[in-house]
């Protein structure tokens, strides 16, 4: 072989080499990753054993890069079996971690996407350097064991689209700063232990379609301003503290589809606005202390995959309009002080005794005669 031919392939293999450095992501993100994978412990699948070498932009598990900077953008580890490590693996049930979320984390500054989710065991709290990371559009830590406080920096994250924080440990109150957060679509802080009231001006969240609270201890009344987000499509806020009446407002929201106060402290009477809905599919105001007749406002477009409206202190007739609504599925109307006749026709005629159970004086089918 030639001189010429050998210093060719020398080079050849030298501009690999560098390209190939060139092209791996930066050492500060591999040593954050590897930060991270050191503060968690997975037994069972070794989704970490991936993770190694000098390119964290090559196929290691969950981690993807910007393909011009090498940057890592999104890590995205789900333990849930619908994850392909799961059923590459014929692991048949979701996975599962220990340890907590390293603060090295935050490192990552081209973070777009941080998805660490059902993994059960991770504790430990949600580090507050989170809120610095400027290009974060998805926050997924569902299904831990997170304790301590949401950060209360959380508003500055304004590409933020996704935050879901639901069934972990998490305390504290929701931050005030979280009505900055002017590209919130998805909110999900369901199944935690956060106390206080829902920030009044909840309302400035403009973008958001879905607001999930339930399954905490939050206190205080349902902001006004909520009726003024048009696009939220489902509010939850069921199973909390949650006092005071329900804003007629609500009523008038044109693409709220599911509304769920159920298991609360509200009282007064149901705003005729919020049963005329004709947007309103799912409806459920069950376990209140809700009193007054229920309003006779159902119409040719009511809706309604399911109402509930058991366990309240309601009184009257059961309304007759029920009878001119387009459709009801599901309809509960036990545990109320309701009396008279039962309307005759749809959708009175499908329903069992058990939607009508435990009234002062109801009759008629599909209970006993009157």
């Amino acid at each position: 072989m030639g001189i010429f031919s050998f210093n060719a392939i020398a080079l050849a293999f030298l501009l690999a080499i560098i390209s190939g450095a060139v092209n791996a992501c930066p050492p500060s993100d591999r040593e954050a990753l590897l930060a991270l994978s050191s503060s968690l412990k997975e037994p069972y699948l070794g989704i970490f054993d991936s993770w190694k070498g000098t390119d964290c932009c090559s196929n290691w598990y969950g981690i993807s890069c910007d393909p011009t900077t090498h940057r890592v953008t999104d890590v995205s580890l789900r333990g849930e079996s619908e994850d392909p490590i799961l059923q590459k693996t014929g692991h048949s049930s979701s996975g599962y971690m220990t340890g907590t979320i390293n603060p090295s984390i935050c490192q990552l500054d081209r973070l777009t996407t941080l998805i660490i989710a059902d993994w059960k065991g991770i504790a430990g709290e949600i580090p507050s350097c989170l809120a610095s990371l400027p290009n974060l559009r998805v926050l997924d830590l569902i299904g831990n064991s997170l304790s301590g406080k949401i950060p209360d920096q959380i508003g500055n994250l304004q590409k933020l689209t996704v935050l879901n924080l639901a069934d972990n440990k998490i305390n504290g109150e929701i931050p005030s700063s979280i009505v900055q957060l002017s590209s919130l679509k998805h909110l999900d802080l369901s199944n935690n232990l956060l106390t206080g009231e829902v920030p009044a001006n909840f309302g400035n969240l403009k973008m958001l379609s879905r607001a999930l609270l339930s399954g905490n201890q939050l206190t205080g009344t349902i902001p006004i301003s909520i009726g003024n987000m048009y696009r939220l499509a489902d509010l939850d806020i069921s199973r909390n503290k949650i006092q005071g009446q329900i804003p007629a407002q609500l009523g008038k929201m044109k693409v709220l589809a599911t509304l769920d106060l159920g298991s609360n402290m509200l009282t007064g009477e149901i705003p005729p606005a919020v049963l005329g809905s004709t947007g309103l599919g799912i409806l459920n105001l069950s376990r209140n202390s809700l009193e007054g007749n229920i309003p006779d406002v159902f119409g040719p477009k009511s809706y309604f995959m399911a109402l509930d409206l058991s366990f309240n202190n309601l009184k009257g007739p059961v309304p007759g309009s029920l009878s001119s609504a387009k459709f009801v599925g599901h309809l509960d109307l036990s545990h109320n002080h309701l009396c008279g006749t039962i309307p005759v026709g749809t959708p009175f005629d499908h329903l069992e005794a058990s939607s009508f159970d435990s009234n002062d004086c109801l009759c008629g089918n599909p209970l006993k005669t009157c």
